[in-house]
């Protein structure tokens, strides 16, 4: 059999097994050993298979994921989000819908300590919906400006999203992190600034704002505190170059922990949860990490993707045109996947077309991550909504869907802006690292 039919026939294959309910990361590891069979032969898969799982398990590099994903579940417990929220409220106070805009703040702020999108929603929807519903907010604008918020967990470092690319690409995951803050920034105005044309056409949406003095705002930055140093700490020090990227990991959980325990909430229940919560994602993170390395074995021994990658840059078109095709595959995969597993599934036979037509990786990592966020908020799977959903249980997925789905335009948006103008990605990795 051709090598790029059985590579076509094994995607196929996975796709059905995915379907019929086998989880993501069972499936890559059965269709890659499967097809390693068939390509080769079975001693050749049998050492693969005695090969992949340790060489993935024992990985220095990876152990940035256990760590990065107890730093954020321990500030999570901790219960950092009510003085978080009551400092964004107080400095967009002015501004017509300010609780929408707050939510959106807090999440970016939060993201900065937090790589993960559900936690961040859980915890700025917690605090905030009961706020939006008191002062009168449509629901569907309360709902929609969490769910979209909490995608910048993701966006603003740390990111496990980023840390998996990172891994996956073999590029520095501390530039990854650079990378991903002017962005991130950059997409939360974007936001704050949809919401406020959202509620001029619709002035009903959202009551104006409250005045709030200039002394107040100031008072309330003690509030962050907490956050500012922890992200000051394990941030700053990475791109200080005082810590690598796993040791300022090592230390924001540490760090996050003892702010854990100055909150009075480190309790034996509360450990138990914080960590059983990190194997949990550790776990899946890691099984994932394995099952995509067993298939990336078998579609290398295919040459799909150089084949793949040959063709597409022999193509008399524009790069552009070929990496827009990309970003709608990537745009209807989140609708549909996760945002680990269509990293970890797409990266084998994307990078090396990219690579070939003089993309920029670091900054297509910030461009993959933003298109995740879409996914967070479109349907049918819209992880973002499903947890906005579960924490406003009378309020129906469909109201949630029909808040989050005009943000779209701002991702949308963000995209476009880092596209044309590369530089708002790239510019503190080239100024904090070695050039690019």
């Amino acid at each position: 059999m051709d090598m790029m039919t059985l590579a076509i026939l094994a995607f196929i294959m996975m796709f059905v097994l995915i379907i019929l309910g086998l989880n993501l990361a069972m499936s890559m590891f059965i269709v890659g050993f499967l097809g390693l069979i068939i390509a080769k032969n079975w001693s050749t898969a049998i050492g693969i298979l005695r090969q992949v799982p340790s060489s993935q398990a024992s990985s220095y590099t990876l152990s940035v994921i256990p760590l990065f994903v107890l730093m954020g579940n321990a500030t999570f417990k901790s219960g950092v989000s009510d003085g978080l929220f009551d400092t964004a409220k107080k400095w967009f106070s002015r501004l017509p819908g300010n609780l929408a805009c707050s939510s959106v703040g807090a999440s970016a702020v939060f993201g900065a300590i937090c790589g993960s999108t559900i936690a961040t929603t859980a915890t700025i929807g917690t605090v905030a919906m009961p706020k939006m519903r008191e002062a009168g907010y449509s629901e569907k604008l309360a709902v929609g400006a969490i769910a979209v918020g909490g995608g910048l967990g993701v966006l603003i470092p740390p990111s496990t999203p980023m840390i998996i690319y990172g891994v996956v690409t073999e590029n520095s995951i501390g530039k990854l992190f650079a990378a991903g803050v002017l962005p991130g920034i950059l997409c939360a105005v974007i936001i704050i600034i949809e919401i406020q044309l959202m509620i001029k056409l619709d002035p009903s949406m959202a009551p104006g704002g409250e005045k709030c003095s200039w002394k107040e705002r100031f008072l309330s930055i003690k509030l962050l505190l907490p956050i500012i140093v922890l992200f000051g700490v394990v941030i700053g020090g990475m791109f200080s170059g005082i810590f690598t990227v796993n040791e300022a990991a090592a230390i924001g959980a540490l760090a996050a922990i003892i702010l854990m325990a100055l909150k009075r909430k480190l309790n034996w229940k509360n450990f138990k949860e914080l960590i059983f919560d990190t194997i949990q994602t550790t776990g899946m993170c890691f099984l994932l990490m394995i099952g995509a390395a067993v298939f990336g074995s078998f579609l290398t021994l295919t040459k799909m993707p150089i084949m793949l990658a040959a063709f597409v840059s022999g193509l008399d078109v524009s790069r552009y045109i070929i990496f827009t095709v990309i970003i709608v595959i990537y745009f209807i995969l989140g609708c549909i996947m996760d945002a680990v597993p269509m990293v970890l599934l797409t990266m084998p036979v994307f990078y090396p077309i990219l690579m070939g037509l003089g993309f920029n990786m670091i900054w297509f990592g910030i461009v993959i991550v933003l298109v995740i966020n879409l996914g967070n908020i479109t349907p049918p799977v819209g992880l973002n909504c499903f947890v906005v959903a579960g924490i406003c249980k009378d309020v129906p997925l469909s109201t949630v869907f029909r808040g989050a789905l005009p943000f779209v335009f701002a991702i949308f948006l963000t995209i476009l802006l880092i596209t044309v103008f590369p530089q708002i990605a790239l510019f503190l990795p080239s100024l904090l690292y070695d050039a690019l």
